[in-house]
């Protein structure tokens, strides 16, 4: 056998390369929708033989299949249609209180979403970690039957073991807890969070892979970015905050998170239990799990869905709300984001609301935790400027929230960035909020952060060397992966 192999081994290596790269490249070919995509992936593979393959397999299958659950995660949507009905928002309610247009963009989400817009829904702002933090602690501190946590990254520092602490404590005085951490995100931290919630009797996991042994394939660029806690069934945390020290003090990383109650809760809590199914193959339900709604007066304002996107049945369902947001949009669309890389779509939808009279602000931080993606966004600023859209850093700590409004009305908030990765790869979990005081809030959060910052010019964007803007253009072709 070793004779044949050494004699025959260039045969086999061809024979293997072919059917390897056949097999991979049909893949890219029926499964890709963008079409630089398909042919960027099939040159991997025909330029690195056997290697561009198992790339591919690795990280380019951009599709998770949860198959085994879907079944019993419609028949829990049915049960919980039943329970919101009451809440649910009937054709043409958004028409009366917030316009035509605004209606249009209800039905693209109810198709989109396959989740109802309630009313009866409270929602307060957190702008700190520091208050984010304390509400959510008093929340657990309050918990009296269930918490049920997901989060991409939980580290294990100060804050961090400060609210595992919190979490251990209501366990042991017998609330049921759940916590699903993404098993990329665990890592920030060595030792991981997991060992020392285990530890405490807290049931863990970590989302597609186990922390230490390593990721699940062929499904390891696939990760969740969701940021959710629901407390009883009552009262929920949603936002941009990861659970770690770096958002704490006086000259800490800046972010915006928010304490939900109503009947959006019950949205949330279902997304969260479907990851936790997904990874566990336990199915949340009993009287622990049971949905306690704290709402407001039916039909009143705010007017929230639930918009969760990933790699599933929901992909790309964050891109095509933002897509029909801005088509309706008729005077203004201010965004903030930390890594602002959308693809060529979302930029031409963008402009093209610039074109008919649009004010269109994007707001950056100027100081970013990743330089490289700090440098790519750079590459993509120069086409939208001069079709009108304006773009400022802002000064001060990096600002690693996630806010979006459209007409002063309409507001998008939740752990999406606007970037590949967030509107296609990971797992996100949004709120679209029609509400005039919401999304005024919204806006002035975003001038606040426009205030003292610097607007980026075409001027200064050419000004810079040749060296500098190519090395740029050459980080912005990979912010796909970034």
């Amino acid at each position: 056998m070793f004779d044949l192999l050494q004699t025959y081994w260039p045969h086999i290596l061809a024979v293997l390369s072919t059917l390897l790269g056949t097999v991979a490249a049909v893949h890219v070919a029926m499964t890709k929708r963008d079409v630089r995509s398909a042919i960027a992936w099939v040159g991997v593979i025909i330029l690195s033989p056997i290697i561009g393959a198992l790339i591919y397999g690795i990280v380019g299958i951009n599709r998770v299949r949860r198959a085994n659950f879907v079944a019993r995660r419609n028949m829990r949507r049915s049960r919980l249609g039943e329970v919101l009905a009451h809440y649910a928002i009937d054709p043409g309610g958004v028409e009366t209180a917030f316009g035509e247009r605004l209606e249009s963009l209800r039905r693209l989400g109810d198709t989109v979403c396959g989740r109802v817009l309630t009313s009866g829904n409270r929602l307060t702002p957190l702008e700190s970690g520091d208050a984010a933090y304390e509400a959510m602690g008093q929340a657990i501190d309050q918990a009296e039957h269930s918490i049920l946590m997901e989060t991409y990254i939980f580290d294990r520092d100060r804050i961090g073991r400060w609210l595992a602490d919190k979490l251990i404590a209501a366990r042991k005085r017998g609330v049921t807890v759940r916590v699903l951490v993404d098993a990329v995100g665990a890592r920030y931290s060595v030792p991981s969070i997991l060992s020392y919630l285990e530890e405490g009797d807290v049931t863990v996991a970590a989302f597609n892979g186990q922390v230490i042994t390593g990721l699940r394939l062929p499904y390891a660029n696939m990760r969740t970015h969701r940021k959710i806690m629901v407390v009883d069934g009552a009262v929920a945390f949603m936002g941009g905050m990861n659970v770690r020290d770096a958002f704490c003090g006086p000259d800490a990383a800046h972010d915006t998170h928010f304490k939900v109650t109503g009947p959006v809760v019950a949205d949330l809590f279902a997304v969260a239990a479907d990851d936790w199914h997904f990874e566990t193959g336990e199915v949340l339900k009993g009287e622990p799990w049971r949905i306690r709604l704290s709402a407001g007066e039916a039909g009143t304002a705010p007017f929230m869905r639930a918009v969760a996107s990933g790699p599933d049945a929901n992909l790309e369902a964050n891109h095509r709300m933002l897509m029909g947001a801005f088509s309706v949009a008729e005077k203004s669309i201010r965004i903030q984001s930390p890594y602002f890389l959308p693809d060529n779509i979302f930029l031409s939808a963008l402009v093209t609301a610039a074109r008919r009279g649009v004010q269109v602000e994007i707001v950056v931080p100027s100081k970013n935790n990743l330089a490289i993606v700090s440098r790519a966004m750079n590459a993509q600023f120069e086409p939208i400027l001069r079709d009108g859209c304006r773009i400022y850093r802002s000064a001060g700590p990096f600002d690693h929230s996630k806010l979006l409004v459209v007409d002063g009305r309409w507001a998008y908030i939740g752990s999406s960035n606007l970037d590949s990765r967030s509107l296609r790869l990971n797992f996100e979990i949004d709120l679209e909020v029609y509400d005039e005081d919401f999304a005024g809030f919204v806006e002035r959060r975003i001038a606040a952060s426009r205030e003292g910052a610097e607007e980026v010019t075409l001027d200064a964007l050419r000004r810079r060397p040749f060296a500098v803007r190519l090395l740029e253009r050459v980080l912005w072709l990979g912010s796909p992966y970034l």
